[in-house]
Formats: C-alpha cells, sequence, structure tokens
C-alpha cells in the first residue's frame, strides 16, 4: 500500500461526511440499516469522548477512514475502578477495504493512545482482524463483559494493553459507556438527513 494518506483530527467541518462514511460502510452489516452514524453524533458531546484520539484519514482531499475512543472503567472484582479507552466506531471506505489502510488507521491512532498515557483499549471486535495488531480475547486478562453470562461466548469482547502490565493481577467488569445506547427511534429520526438506503436482512446480521 502506498502511503499516500494523511491522518488527522477530525474537524467540526467534517462531520456530516463522517457520518456519511460510516453509514456507508455499517449498513446492513450487523442489522438491516445501521445505528452506527448516529452514534458517532450522540459520542461527539459526550463528557467521556477523547477529542485527542478523534481522527480521520484523507487521501486527495477525501475522507476515507476514521477512528474515535471514549473513556470508560474496569470495576475490578477487589472494589478498584480502572480507567480504560473503548474504541470506535472505526471503519475505511468501503471501495478501500482489505489494502491496509484500516490497520494503518488503527496502528497510528493506538499509538497516539499510548502516547497519551492510557493503559489499555477494549472493545468488541473480530479476532481475525484486530489480533494483527496486537488484541486478544479480554477473558485471557481476566476481564469479563457487563451483562454477559458466565458460559456465554464472549469472543468478541477484545483488549489489547497500551502500557506492558497494566492489568495485571486485575479481574473485573468492563462497562459500555452508557452514549453508545442509542434508540431506534432516534436513530430513524436521523437518518431522515441522509439518503434514502434500503435496509436488509442478511445472513450473518447479529441483531
Amino acid at each position: 500500500m502506498e502511503k499516500n494518506y494523511t491522518i488527522r483530527l477530525e474537524e467540526k467541518k467534517d462531520y456530516r461526511t463522517v457520518e456519511n462514511l460510516i453509514r456507508e460502510s455499517f449498513w446492513n452489516v450487523y442489522r438491516p440499516g445501521c445505528s452506527e452514524h448516529y452514534v458517532i453524533h450522540v459520542l461527539r458531546s459526550d463528557p467521556a469522548f477523547v477529542k485527542e484520539l478523534d481522527f480521520v484519514m484523507e487521501q486527495g482531499g477525501r475522507i476515507i477512514g476514521q477512528n474515535i475512543f471514549m473513556e470508560t472503567i474496569i470495576e475490578a472484582d477487589d472494589g478498584k475502578i480502572i480507567p480504560v479507552l473503548t474504541m470506535g466506531p472505526i471503519c475505511v471506505a468501503n471501495d478501500l477495504k482489505r489494502q491496509g489502510y484500516g490497520k494503518a488507521l488503527l496502528k497510528y491512532s493506538l499509538d497516539k493512545a499510548a502516547a497519551l498515557g492510557f493503559g489499555a483499549v477494549l472493545f468488541e471486535g473480530n479476532i481475525d482482524f484486530y489480533g494483527k495488531s496486537g488484541f486478544d480475547y479480554a477473558s485471557k486478562f481476566d476481564i469479563r463483559y457487563h451483562d454477559l453470562p458466565k458460559d456465554a461466548d464472549s469472543s468478541f469482547f477484545l483488549c489489547k494493553e497500551l502500557k506492558e502490565g497494566y492489568l495485571d493481577g486485575i479481574s473485573g467488569v468492563y462497562q459500555t459507556p452508557q452514549g453508545y445506547y442509542v434508540k431506534d427511534a432516534d436513530v430513524e429520526e436521523f437518518d431522515k438527513q441522509f439518503p434514502h438506503k434500503e435496509k436488509l436482512k442478511l445472513p450473518g446480521q447479529i441483531f
């Protein structure tokens, strides 16, 4: 992959372009339609949103990728509160997927998060992709996903330490920031601001 791209902080003028990019990327992937474009719209004004880690990837004046981070916590079994990050939505333009752009954006943004002093990132993702960037199953760090029964499959829940040993001796429950939970009716209303796209029920969707 040629390094003919730049990565910079998102600006206000980028908001709608980024929301549209996310909408195109996630449409009909996990559910009929998607909510991720509304999620980022809401998260930008959330106190837990990390403005210094709100990135866009640009090529030839076109925004081709984005990633964001939110501050959250692990509630440790011994009563301690462990500050961590969660990540996403993260995406790359559909016509540029599987060409290394996502991995480059991920590395850049994780390096920046580490430089700011954050200790670990936990989020929901596919180990086949994110494992190549140093993520592992959160269960290996003894971190549990909130509200998930003990015998349930947690292979979607991933973790990467940004500081080596940050989670040593920690066991506990990760809490998803409340801002990620949006109402379907609000998503529907927001989506009316975008060009019409057909919602499809497809194999492999999880909702």
